[in-house]
């Protein structure tokens, strides 16, 4: 790959936001499938203060790719450089760094920058990676400003929580229970309609009608990445009105006493939905209790009804 050109590109946003506030949000990858939009699923293999390695799902030119990458944080000088460590094809290599320059009015410019080489060095490789990064790194440095200009302190509209149920029976009949989504509008009452297409072994496209306590039906979409008999991880790119992004997870884990399954949200909220979805005097803390409530108690249905199934499999 000595001989492959190395080229660059550059993309920026001027952000009206700390530069503190803008580099955390891209330090903790943890939250990228639901603040950014192309990222699907993020993994750690290691991880120190200031460095990490992990396996990152994302669509690329309408597909779900993955690769592994190194990160090195420096928060002393607000600077993160990454590479992937094996590049697929038509990509040979790829790295960058995110650069948060304080401008003098209290705003931040966020500098993407990216380095590549291209298989071959081929006009279509390169036209294709470039074409990808011209699409990506706006849609990143949009969602950067989307949240860290929101007026609110981040934990306030980015936050996770989770639901464990412990279920008889095998984990492989829990996770066939929610794997088999197409099945869900025959046994599940919140469920109205479900569309399940795979256009690849492990990844599924899901599109999902739900029905609330009041009656009221809501669409959402959602890609997910299936891991036979561990977990399933999803990123819905259609959200509700409340939510500017959404991701979780479903994990198996077994003992002696039976399957235990763990729901995983990840969310963050829409603040100029909060008085037309709830009303003129809701605050955040309301909107932070309707949707754990709201998306939990779908997932505590989910699981008890895959805890209802595992157990008649049981028998």
């Amino acid at each position: 790959m000595s001989g492959l050109r190395v080229h660059r590109t550059e993309h920026t946003a001027v952000v009206a936001a700390p530069a503190q506030v803008l580099y955390d949000l891209v330090a903790d990858v943890t939250r990228w499938p639901a603040v950014f939009e192309p990222s699907v699923h993020v993994q750690h293999i290691e991880k120190s203060e200031r460095a990490e390695r992990f396996r990152l799902w994302a669509v690329v030119g309408g597909e779900v790719r993955n690769w592994t990458s190194r990160r090195t944080l420096d928060p002393d000088t607000l600077r993160v450089t990454f590479a992937q460590d094996h590049s697929r094809p038509p990509i040979a290599s790829m790295g960058g760094e995110w650069l948060f320059r304080e401008l003098a009015d209290g705003r931040t410019e966020v500098v993407l920058v990216h380095e590549f080489q291209a298989v071959d060095d081929a006009p279509e490789n390169i036209e294709w990676i470039n074409a990808g990064l011209d699409r990506n790194s706006p849609k990143e440095l949009a969602a950067l400003a989307r949240v860290a200009e929101l007026g609110h302190a981040v934990e306030d509209v980015v936050f996770a929580f989770e639901d464990v149920i412990d279920m008889p029976g095998a984990v492989k009949d829990a996770y066939d229970f929610i794997d088999r989504a197409d099945l869900w509008p025959q046994i599940l009452p919140h469920v109205g309609r479900v569309d399940l297409t795979e256009p690849e072994t492990g990844v599924q496209k899901l599109r999902m009608e739900t029905v609330t306590k009041d009656g009221s039906a809501h669409t959402t979409e959602s890609i997910r990445l299936c891991f036979p008999g561990e977990r399933i991880v999803y990123k819905q790119t259609t959200a509700p009105a409340l939510l500017f992004g959404h991701s979780g997870s479903w994990t198996f884990t077994e003992d002696e006493l039976g399957a235990h399954v763990t729901a995983r949200h990840t969310v963050v909220l829409n603040p100029a939905a909060l008085k037309e979805a709830l009303g003129p005097d809701s605050t955040l803390a309301d909107a932070r209790a309707y949707i754990t409530q709201a998306l939990g108690a779908n997932s505590r249905a989910t699981l008890s009804h895959a805890a209802a199934h595992t157990e008649k499999r049981r028998g």
